[in-house]
């Protein structure tokens, strides 16, 4: 294995290790009463003022060439897929647990893939095995997602009795939390799932017009910032409820704005362009695992059986339709290369002088000299 093939190793896993610590930064902030609404809107000014300086100076002669029909496009890809998923993933969160949170971004491959089908933008051909992958992936994840959401099973009790974010203890486990709003809250991650699947083929239609990654990854986060500042004003008129302090509210939104929107968005995106996008999905699941032992030792969280087993069949879906992704890409790959073949074997055989008609008039000039020749012969005997 090369350097570069472990470096793209080990930042998958690092963004993974982030992402983990999102879900139970978030949960603990939540556990300690902090308002929802405010938090999403600080987390994405947080993430503004990071980014924003970076487009100015890297991007700033690209900025005047952002048509108004691109920015109204950025603003409602920016109400779907950041503002109202982030709102609904938080009261998810909120509801449930970090680790059904984290079960359940499995899913978001297979929703990606259904949304893509009703878009058109798929084709499924029930002859290919490929195409067969990618459905039997799909129903395993909706029947993880049903798991999760209506059985609970037997608790395992948390690794870790001495938690250290032990404000409202228990918080997010089926022991505390009502059946109807477990449900709801399993619900509203896939509502959120679906907002992030609708976001990024929306965002890939976006890049085909206008291919700048910085420039649109900033103009989302600071429409989102204000969408977000208009539903908190809204939901939250209380002034103490906006108020930080020095508690694990104010360390989730440092970690969330800095490190997850800043650092894993560059170390995501190299790791994508070096190795894939199917490589880096392909790790998704190690987030689950890391989620499952974090949420139990720092917040205590009680980890049941329903959860573990629902987890299970939302990463053998997610493998699914990865591999059945991998083999179309291969065989799209092997197709492309072939044409290719063929068409550079036609140019040469234009290029080719026909032998047949390049032979004839050599044969015929050997023909004409043994006939000139055999004439003198005679001349030379009479």
């Amino acid at each position: 294995m090369d350097a570069t093939s472990k470096k793209a190793y080990m930042i998958a896993i690092v963004v993974q290790m982030i992402y983990t610590g999102l879900s139970v930064l978030s949960k603990a902030a939540f556990n300690d009463g902090m308002s929802i609404f405010v938090f999403i809107f600080y987390r994405q000014a947080t993430g503004s003022l990071l980014l924003l300086p970076l487009a100015l100076i890297f991007q700033r002669k690209n900025i005047p060439a952002m048509p108004m029909i691109l920015l109204l496009k950025l603003f409602l890809c920016a109400l779907f897929g950041n503002t109202l998923n982030l709102n609904l993933y938080n009261v998810s969160l909120k509801l449930t647990s970090a680790t059904l949170v984290a079960a359940g971004s499995n899913a978001m491959p297979a929703v990606t893939l259904c949304l893509a089908l009703l878009l058109r933008m798929e084709v499924v051909d029930l002859r290919s095995s490929s195409s067969i992958a990618k459905l039997s992936g799909s129903a395993l994840c909706i029947a993880g997602v049903m798991v999760v959401a209506f059985y609970a099973g037997p608790g395992l009790s948390p690794v870790n009795h001495h938690r250290a974010f032990a404000a409202h203890a228990g918080t997010g486990s089926h022991a505390s939390t009502s059946k109807a709003a477990w449900i709801a809250g399993t619900f509203l991650m896939v509502l959120s799932n679906i907002c992030w699947s609708l976001s990024v083929v929306w965002q890939a239609r976006i890049l085909r017009d206008f291919p700048n990654r910085m420039l649109v990854a900033v103009s989302l986060c600071m429409f989102s910032a204000l969408q977000s500042l208009v539903i908190a004003a809204v939901a939250e008129r209380d002034i103490s409820r906006w108020k930080l302090r020095l508690d694990v509210g104010l360390l989730a939104i440092a970690y969330t704005g800095f490190v997850v929107t800043g650092v894993t968005y560059y170390l995501q995106a190299w790791c994508v362009e070096m190795k894939g996008p199917v490589f880096f999905a392909a790790w998704l699941p190690l987030c689950y695992v890391f989620t499952v032992f974090c949420s139990s030792f720092f917040l205590g969280e009680i980890v049941h059986l329903g959860s573990i087993l629902g987890g299970i069949l939302l990463i053998g879906g997610l493998y699914a339709v990865l591999w059945g992704k991998s083999k179309e890409s291969r065989f799209a790959s092997r197709s492309e290369m072939n044409m290719i073949d063929d068409g550079q074997d036609v140019q040469q055989d234009h290029k080719k002088p026909d032998t047949h008609e390049v032979a004839k008039p050599a044969e015929i000039q050997c023909e004409q000299s043994r006939c000139d020749g055999s004439s003198k012969q005679l001349d030379r005997i009479c």
